[in-house]
């Protein structure tokens, strides 16, 4: 091969590889700033590293704080711990999820129960046992119709009637959670939530009859008005139907009163020698009965 020809080849060769190593750095130059530009902006975000359940008063040890895309960024979260630190939480926040401000009880609303109350409603405690706490299935969350028996005044018989119906669990004893598994959780007491006048109402249930908590589909919001029953009809007694709209147990309907019998008509009586007759008063004009 021709000697020229190689010497011509290495030195466009050589030539070659300078220009594209100026054009390399050329370029590198030029493009490393504006990578640095196109940097993505992140906000911080508070997150929680643990399950936070309902009641619970959130530490520091709770939480911890991670970088998203300000398109990410929820509504209702917090960029600071502080803003969430001795807060309430009124509704479950999950592990790794942010925390946000309606799952948060107001600061100074207190701790435990209180927070998750609404404003104007209340709770209220009765004590149950495995019978009335429907076997330990009554849990946190449940709706339950509240029945009461006892003896009014105004009846001579045992009755029981439904005095509450759809009423909330608030915490059955001091848990406000169900159990994990799902299982029943016998408890002494049972909170329920309610206004102030069915809290008046629970309350005199509690103290002057027999409560039994009856069990209810969360789903089903009916409220059925029922008339009552009484002692004397689980024996075959029945009772006068009700009136249509009537919810409560009628008296007793009281025979009619008989009327009085008529006075008797006044009468004279009249001595004629030895002879007596007796003269009727009708209407103010004596009239003759009989000799």
């Amino acid at each position: 091969m021709d000697r020229r020809f190689l010497t011509v080849l290495g030195v466009s060769l050589v030539f070659a590889l300078v220009v594209a190593s100026i054009f390399y750095q050329i370029t590198a130059r030029a493009g490393g700033p504006k990578k640095a530009d196109v940097q993505p902006e992140t906000r911080d975000v508070v997150v929680a590293v643990r399950p936070l359940a309902v009641g619970v008063t959130i530490k520091p040890a709770d939480l911890r704080v991670d970088k998203i895309v300000p398109a990410a960024f929820p509504k209702g979260a917090f960029s600071k711990m502080e803003e969430v630190v001795d807060r309430s939480v009124i509704s479950n926040i999950l592990v790794d999820e942010p925390v946000l401000d309606p799952r948060l009880a107001p600061r100074g609303s207190g701790v435990g129960l209180a927070p998750i109350i609404p404003p104007g409603m209340r709770a209220v405690a009765i004590r149950v046992n495995d019978v009335t706490g429907v076997a330990g299935f009554v849990l946190p969350g449940m709706r339950v119709d509240v029945l009461v028996t006892g003896r009014p005044a105004s009846v001579n018989d045992t009755v029981t009637t439904t005095c509450l119906q759809n009423m909330m669990i608030l915490s059955a004893g001091t848990a406000m959670q169900p159990d994990a598994k799902g299982q029943p959780m016998p408890a002494p007491t049972v909170t329920l939530l309610a206004n102030p006048e069915q809290a008046e109402t629970l309350t005199l249930a509690n103290g002057e009859g027999r409560i039994q908590l009856i069990l209810r589909n969360g789903s089903d919001q009916t409220v059925t008005k029922t008339p009552g029953k009484e002692l004397s009809e689980l024996y075959g007694f029945h009772k006068p139907k009700p009136e249509p709209g009537e919810s409560r147990p009628r008296r007793p309907v009281q025979a009619a009163a008989v009327p009085p019998p008529p006075p008797p008509p006044d009468q004279i009586v009249v001595f004629r020698g030895t002879q007596r007759s007796v003269e009727i008063v009708n209407n103010g004009q004596p009239g003759e009965a009989g000799r």
